[in-house]
């Protein structure tokens, strides 16, 4: 592998896989958990927030990267910041809305965060890539 496949490819899908992580910990850990916990609760459930979690979050954010960087190649950052987010989050809510597990008073903080994310990362990619 050359320096600049690294360059172009490696580095920024690591840079932003580092961004999202960071991200998705803070809106959900710090500034979301209380949503969370309590939802939950109230279905009798506990949150998962065991290390195992955590690992497939860090999965998510890797794929979430990759998926950038691919949508990154043919679009232009407005474009590839709402198919990755539309992709990385509109899907994800309708799956776990649809499954009932979605506090959905976390939406108002949850969609311009998460946009910010994608457009972050999205920016990342680009930017890292050249």
């Amino acid at each position: 592998m050359t320096m600049k496949t690294i360059k172009r490819t490696i580095l920024p899908i690591l840079i932003a896989t580092i961004w999202i992580s960071l991200s998705e910990f803070v809106r959900n850990e710090l500034l979301l958990k209380s949503y969370w916990t309590d939802h939950y609760e109230n279905m009798g459930l506990s949150f998962p927030s065991d290390p195992v979690n955590g690992a497939i979050w860090g999965l998510w954010s890797l794929c979430f990267a990759i998926s950038i960087y691919i949508i990154s190649q043919k679009f232009t950052l407005t474009q590839t910041t709402f198919i990755s987010w539309f992709v990385g989050f509109v899907f994800m809510w309708l799956v776990i809305g649809n499954m009932n597990v979605l506090p959905f008073g976390i939406l108002p903080y949850a969609v311009p965060l998460s946009l910010f994310e994608a457009f972050l990362a999205s920016l990342i990619v680009k930017r890292v890539r050249i």
